[in-house]
């Protein structure tokens, strides 16, 4: 039982090396870069536990040719949300009908792209809630707790095995669209970590960015209202209660929300890592789904909206690194090219 791991990035790398370690027969396909970086330094996964596995190289088996895929009994999509209709293209290209198809990616709608274009294949949805941060040295560091949700689906269940070997283990859940939407309520903070330049531990240790963060949620919360969703908890705070502890002064919110700063101090969002990279990001899927969600409704998202202005400024290099003080500016100013000339 042969698993294919397609897109082979900062998560990616991690979960299907996790997957070798433990023995499984895995591939992993991915850009020439990255094979070439891998096959230069080799890989080191690491964790906040202070886990520590070493791959030299060559031990790694990769691949830059989408036709492996022919190879796959259960393929891991681990592309950006902006590729995964061409990767589903590829997967009907090359894949056969038997082999089970397992999104892990962030964002609410990449399991309907892919199913909407692999219609005649099993699909099953999963969620990633840890973050993995690409270190000097080949090492992918897991900077964050959390265990893999999936879909529950008949088919999973032949893969329970090798990801609980690999200390991966897959939570079954029936309620996976409130899953997905639990976790987008997290990830709306990538766009904040990116535009602070800060590792996560730090940028949420202050009031500031915890406000931001604040208003960013609040909105995605009254869409998720309006549009009936309720978002499920996927981490030790419950979804509604978010905003209300995220704007506590720093000394109370360390004192009783100690638990969310329990994250590794090198730590930070692949969206800062995409703009390090000169990358575009996935800040359409993210923030960009909570503003879309709510003009579904007639409603607003304007801070949602700004974010992700700010964050295609940020990919043309301009306005990294910024202040909390500022950024809260920015997000609650109505105007905000009028902003961005005061700040």
């Amino acid at each position: 039982m042969k698993i294919v791991v397609f897109g082979a990035g900062s998560i990616g790398v991690y979960v299907g090396c996790s997957l070798l370690a433990a023995g499984a027969d895995v591939l992993l396909i991915g850009r020439a870069r990255m094979g070439e970086r891998i096959a230069r330094q080799g890989v080191v996964l690491t964790d906040l536990q202070g886990k520590r596995i070493v791959f030299d190289g060559p031990r790694i088996p990769w691949s830059e040719d989408p036709g492996r895929l022919a190879e796959a009994d259960l393929i891991l999509v681990t592309v950006k949300s902006a590729d995964t209709a061409a990767a589903a293209d590829a997967i009907h290209a090359y894949a056969k009908p038997s082999a089970l198809v397992l999104s892990l990616q962030n964002g609410v709608g990449n399991v309907a792209t892919l199913r909407n274009r692999l219609k005649d294949m099993r699909i099953v949805g999963g969620m990633v809630p840890f973050n993995v941060v690409q270190m000097a040295d080949g090492r992918f560091h897991r900077g964050t707790e959390g265990e893999l949700m999936v879909e529950a689906a008949p088919g999973i269940v032949h893969w329970l095995g090798p990801f609980e070997a690999a200390r991966l283990p897959l939570v079954e859940r029936t309620d996976f669209a409130s899953v997905l939407w639990g976790k987008l309520l997290l990830n709306l903070n990538n766009s904040v970590n990116a535009l602070s330049g800060l590792p996560l531990k730090a940028e949420l240790s202050q009031r500031a960015y915890r406000r931001c963060l604040a208003l960013l949620i609040e909105e995605a919360l009254d869409a998720l209202r309006a549009a009936g969703i309720v978002p499920a908890k996927v981490a030790r705070v419950a979804p509604a209660m978010l905003p209300r502890i995220l704007r506590l002064p720093d000394w109370l919110f360390k004192r009783l929300a100690g638990a969310m700063l329990r994250i590794d101090p090198e730590a930070r969002s692949s969206m800062w890592e995409d703009l390090q990279a000169g990358r575009r990001t996935e800040v359409d899927y993210l923030n960009g789904a909570v503003v879309a969600l709510a003009h579904a409704s007639g409603r607003g998202a304007p801070a949602n909206e700004r974010v992700v202005e700010l964050i295609r400024r940020a990919e043309a290099g301009k306005g990294k690194d910024m202040d909390g003080a500022v950024l809260y500016h920015l997000l609650s100013t109505p105007a905000l090219e009028k902003a961005l000339a005061k700040a």
